[in-house]
């Protein structure tokens, strides 16, 4: 039934993670590791989906504007964890899990990181569990925030591409807020995923963990290839806006399914102190690029 609601003209992203959310509470996901793996490849196939909807020469100029505030603030937000991570007693492993994810792209980055750190799924649990708890708040409080301080577009799709953790919420706060916001939040966020690579190389050279396999995220090329068929292949265009409509019924189903996963004892992992770092990273890159972006962000 629940699912049923997400597919329909009524689904939204915010109502498919709330009747997510709702059925994890209520009753628990009876399938949580199927869920976890149909969840990364239904996201990737519908981000895949979603450049056919995308102009190649707009993307290129919203990864210009973005590059600059991805830069800043990875550097900054990894900078703030170790020290916050430190204040707070918390094992070194958890703690740069939980900054790699606010720093790039929230569940893909710690599960990229997390081998490479040779972290223990405790570790791996927390972390992720933290940042899917805040990609639920964000992606019913941005859109919100957004519309009372009246951002643009372009405002509100640079700062959800940087505030907000996974690519998942990102789209759907995007799409929630207009097209143009969807196109510039998609393609900041993933030119920022790629910088799982750099982090996850300065991970092994910091933790010392000598062959370690870095899992790169090969989808984003597929996403790059879609934009530049729908933008040099006029044959594709009557096509491409089914397949952006099926792409977002897949994203609508993939937070439907984070929503299912985040039931009591994933909740209860977490713990204090981890939970806490998550929210002061997100606090202070939420606050510091919304200020920048409307200093200098029309």
């Amino acid at each position: 039934m629940a699912v049923t609601v997400c597919v329909s003209p009524w689904g939204s992203p915010p109502l498919a993670l709330a009747l997510g959310l709702l059925v994890a509470l209520a009753v628990g996901n009876p399938f949580p590791a199927q869920s976890k793996r149909y969840t990364s490849k239904l996201l990737q196939w519908s981000v895949v989906g979603l450049g056919f909807g995308m102009n190649a020469q707009q993307a290129l100029q919203a990864g210009r504007e973005g590059l600059l505030f991805s830069v800043a603030s990875i550097v900054g937000t990894l900078t703030l964890g170790y020290v916050v991570g430190r204040w707070l007693g918390i094992d070194r492993k958890t703690s740069h899990l939980i900054s790699s994810g606010t720093a790039i792209c929230g569940g893909s980055a710690i599960a990229a990181v997390g081998p490479v750190l040779r972290a223990e799924e405790g570790q791996m649990s927390v972390a992720l569990g933290t940042v899917f708890i805040l990609n639920a708040i964000a992606l019913f409080l941005f859109p919100a925030i957004g519309h009372e301080l009246h951002l643009s577009q372009n405002q509100f799709g640079l700062w959800a591409a940087i505030a907000i953790h996974d690519t998942s919420s990102v789209v759907g706060a995007a799409s929630h807020y207009g097209s143009e916001a969807l196109q510039i939040a998609t393609t900041v966020k993933l030119a920022r995923a790629l910088w799982i690579i750099p982090v996850a190389l300065g991970t092994a050279f910091l933790f010392k963990t000598p062959g370690a396999k870095i899992k790169l995220p090969y989808f984003i090329l597929g996403f790059i290839g879609a934009m530049l068929l729908n933008t040099y292949v006029p044959a594709l265009k009557p096509l491409a806006p089914y397949v952006v409509q099926l792409s977002k019924i897949g994203l609508t189903l993939t937070l439907f399914l984070i929503g299912a996963g985040l039931s009591a004892p994933v909740l209860r992992s977490v713990g204090v102190r981890p939970f806490v770092q998550g929210v002061l990273l997100w606090l202070v890159i939420s606050g510091a690029s919304l200020w920048v972006i409307l200093q200098t962000v029309v």
